[in-house]
């Protein structure tokens, strides 16, 4: 790296200096770093390790430990990314850690861009994101290079004093807004209790006639200025203070911030008047005259935006609070049979707890005993209440109904789904969306430019200005270093990302990953799995058609006792369906089995056939027309047909398919609305897979494919430059969710699926993806208005404020002006950002039934 000399940039490790005849010196930091290394099991293993460090520019030495698992490595310009990089391609993978810091005395985006830049430069850090809206910083390093406490340093050698983050503790995190905003309120009454008499005193005249006139007949206007210099004075080093502690500093470290900005003009308007109050004679005659009004309503106006924006920054968390609040304190843990109220952080997996109606279920478990109905809704977002009894799960958070449960513990503390929810949205909402990378490297060099604006735009008010120049010069100089805002720059992306995050989480959607967010939105295709997707993912008995002769009730019951005989999956579904209409199953007697043709059995002395039409041939027993194109015309539609015989003749046509969920065809209808093209991707054949899409809507189809199929499909269906997410729920759609633009995983579907994608749909159906979608496009947009503001804001005004319209107009715009925009700035970026909690996706489930184009196969070869 060269600089110009001289140096004073901060450096780690042992600096190597060479300095050149034109006044530059060329600086080399060498680090020595020491961090672990998995995948190592012999010699061969290091001696590949050490060459793949060795190979990175800038590794003068590296040796590598087998007994320890560790590397030394020895850099002079790598970084610690490269090296991890390495290893990884190596298949050593450097083992990394990762911690959450809390940061204060961010106040705008170039404060951001300093916080990442000084915690990057550590030796050992891979990455490093800094959220202005949270006032985090995400840190990955090398584990063992570095500790806490080096980061830690780093931040406060910067500027920006930092403690590690109790990811746990979310309550006191919005505890500490609460009183940052109550604080802001309380500076601001005083900042403003100051300002008032400055004001009156200062700027009555305007206002009043003869109240200049009846201020320098009594008191004197040298006795006026004389108490608005205290007063302004006393503002500036109590309410304002926070602006010269930090901002100061930060300008003399060559890092100004915003503070700076309100620094320097408050100071600038403060001295000039200082100047024209106590050594006129300093002062050209023309040219004196106090400016303590206008840095006493900066101060006040920025305190009260700050104030604004610290309330409303408040409530873009709402929903990690909502969800903490779900988090029952305590449990009836049962013991001996007698129930006992304890702290909820005392149970373990494997306690039996005891959940009486109405109360919430204060961790993951098991229904040992009882039956009631449990409303899932902060779960799924679904408002019918699950029915739940013995061996169902029951999950953290959600509401008991009007029965008592008993329930085995199996998730407790930081494992319950409800914690890793709370986890899920907090990372989410503190990721950096690749939109923000063009804002950082804009912002981090806006405050200077700013100020070196505000520079220019005095030296050409001093040379060019007409009388007093001095006076105008001082007027715009203040403007552009006050109406200048970064603070809108930085907050424009973060606060909509933690808003629209977190409203979709109170919908069942959890975005996994942060860029996730951005990527949905321009998303051209959704490719959908069918079984346990677009269907239920198991069969059930969609039909029973009898024959003249016979009732339900006879039928189906005495077929149930044949099936219930039989494992397979469609027996299966005729006995549940059976218990399901609270039929009472004969015992059946002579089972068996004939392969291809069905089962036969006896029950009650009756003689029971169940199987193909072939098996009812076999027999020599009729089957009547009715049934048997009602059935030809069932398996057109994907189901599979059976016939059931009871002493000899046919009594029964019953049907059984995967049936679609219920909200499937509206929720692809939606999609289908928002100009997505929906497909679906199956290992089914061609006839079900045709079936199933021409129910639903979908008119373009893959069938009959493997896994490593559906990764092909998707390739097929990105060809145009298209991009695409696929949803799945089973261990055989993991390598289509890794594969896809975005994966969205079924939440009732695999932990692998889960793993593998971008997005969790809490909902077992498809309206998630409706909602996702709509999250997605509307948080862009949002961003996209906020981005929008921000930039126009203050490439439209940093001129006005400079004086372009003075030459043509006669307007300059006033300091004070210049101090309520930049304020209302801020406060109108998180402002439309909170308007996502409106948000209302339609996903089509009120939509009247429509017919459908026959879908267009495209079966696999």
């Amino acid at each position: 790296m060269i600089f110009p000399a001289p140096l004073d940039l901060p450096v780690t490790g042992t600096p190597i200096y060479v300095t050149t005849k034109r006044g530059f010196r060329i600086v080399t930091t060498v680090s020595h770093l020491s961090f672990a290394i998995s995948g190592l099991s012999c010699a061969g293993c290091v001696g590949r390790a050490e060459k793949a460090l060795l190979a990175v520019p800038g590794v003068t030495d590296a040796t590598v430990n087998l007994a320890t698992e560790t590397a030394q490595v020895t850099v002079a310009g790598a970084t610690a990314e490269q090296l991890a990089a390495a290893l990884k391609a190596a298949g050593y993978p450097a083992r990394q850690a990762e911690i959450t810091l809390q940061i204060s005395k961010m106040t705008c985006a170039s404060c951001v861009g300093r916080v990442e830049k000084a915690l990057a430069t550590v030796p050992g850090v891979v990455a490093a994101s800094v959220n202005l809206a949270t006032e985090t910083a995400q840190v990955s390093y090398l584990e063992g290079s570095i500790g806490p406490a080096d980061l830690l340093h780093a931040a406060q050698t910067a500027g920006y004093p930092a403690t590690i983050a109790d990811q746990s503790t979310p309550d006191d995190r919005t505890a500490r807004k609460e009183d940052e905003a109550r604080a802001l309120k309380r500076q601001t009454l005083i900042a403003a209790s100051l300002a008032l008499p400055v004001i009156v005193l200062e700027m009555g005249g305007h206002l009043i006639p003869g109240f200049h006139a009846l201020i320098g007949s009594t008191i004197g206007h040298q006795a006026s200025w004389l108490i608005q210099f205290a007063l302004t004075s006393a503002l500036l080093v109590g309410p304002g203070r926070v602006f010269y502690t930090v901002g100061l500093p930060a300008l003399f470290r060559g890092g100004p911030d915003m503070n700076s900005l309100v620094a320097v003009g408050t100071l600038a308007a403060w001295g000039f008047s200082v100047i024209a109050t106590f050594a006129p004679a300093l002062l050209p005659s023309a040219t004196r005259a106090v400016y303590f009004e206008a840095a006493a309503v900066i101060v006040v106006l920025i305190l009260l935006g700050r104030y604004f924006e610290a309330r409303a920054k408040g409530r873009t968390g709402a929903a990690i609070q909502t969800l903490v609040g779900l988090q029952p304190r305590t449990a009836t843990l049962l013991r001996d049979g007698v129930g006992v109220e304890v702290p909820i952080d005392t149970i373990r997996s494997g306690n039996t707890l005891l959940i009486r109606p109405g109360e919430r279920v204060p961790v993951d478990g098991d229904v040992i005993s009882g039956d009631s109905h449990v409303d899932e809704a902060m779960l799924t977002g679904e408002p019918i209440p699950a029915t739940k009894s013995v061996g169902d799960a029951v999950t953290a958070g959600t509401i008991n109904g009007t029965g008592s449960l008993q329930v085995r513990a199996t998730r407790v503390g930081s494992d319950t789904t409800l914690a890793q929810i709370i986890r899920m949205v907090e990372q989410a909402q503190g990721a950096k969306l690749p939109i923000q990378a063009v804002v950082d490297r804009i912002t981090l060099w806006f405050v200077p430019a700013v100020m070196g604006l505000a520079l220019l735009t005095v030296l050409a008010w001093l040379v060019f200005g007409p009388d007093p120049a001095l006076t105008f010069a001082l007027v715009a100089g203040v403007s552009v270093l006050i109406i200048a805002c970064p603070c809108a720059m930085g907050l424009a992306t973060p606060t909509s990302i933690m808003v629209g995050t977190g409203r979709a989480a109170e919908m069942g959607v959890l975005f996994r990953k942060g860029d996730a967010l951005q990527a949905l939105a321009s998303v051209d295709v959704v490719a959908l799995d069918k079984t346990g997707t677009v269907t239920q993912g198991r069969p059930d008995l969609t039909e029973l058609e009898l024959a003249a002769g016979f009732a339900r009730a006879e039928v189906l019951g005495s077929v149930a006792a044949v099936e219930a005989q039989s494992e397979h999956p469609i027996a299966t579904a005729i006995t549940r369906a059976a218990l399901a209409e609270g039929l009472s199953i004969p015992h059946a007697t002579g089972f068996a089995s004939l392969t291809g043709f069905g089962v036969h059995a006896e029950v009650s002395g009756r003689d029971v056939h169940v199987g193909a039409a072939r098996m009812m041939h076999d027999l020599g027993l009729p089957i009547p027309v009715a049934l048997a194109d009602r059935a030809t015309a069932l398996a057109g539609r994907g189901r599979s047909t059976l016939f059931a015989a009871i002493d000899g003749k046919v009594a029964a046509l019953i049907a059984v398919s995967d049936p679609v969920k219920p909200g499937s065809a509206a929720a692809i209808a939606a999609l289908q609305a928002q100009g997505l093209t929906v497909a679906m991707i199956t290992g089914d054949g061609p006839a079900t897979a045709n079936a199933i899409a021409a129910e639903v809507g979908i008119t373009h189809v893959v069938a009959g494919v493997l896994p490593d199929g559906k990764v092909a499909a998707l390739d097929d269906l990105r060809k145009g430059g298209k991009t695409l997410a696929f949803v799945g729920d089973g261990i055989n759609d993991a390598p289509a969710l890794a594969h896809a633009d975005v994966g969205i995983a079924i939440g009732t579907g695999t932990d692998v699926a889960i793993e593998a994608a971008d997005v969790v749909l809490m909902s077992g159906d498809l309206s998630g993806v409706v909602k996702a979608t709509v999250m997605s496009r509307a948080t862009m947009r949002n961003i996209r208005q906020n981005l929008f503001w921000a930039f126009a804001y203050n490439t439209a005004l940093i001129p006005v404020a400079a004086g372009v319209l003075y030459p043509a107009f006669g307007l300059l715009l006033s300091p004070m002006l210049a101090a309520g925009a930049m304020a209302l700035s801020s406060v109108f970026v998180v402002t439309n950002a909170l308007r996502l909690r409106r948000v209302q996706p339609d996903t089509g489930l009120r939509a009247t039934p429509r017919t459908h184009p026959a879908p267009q196969p495209a079966t696999a070869t």
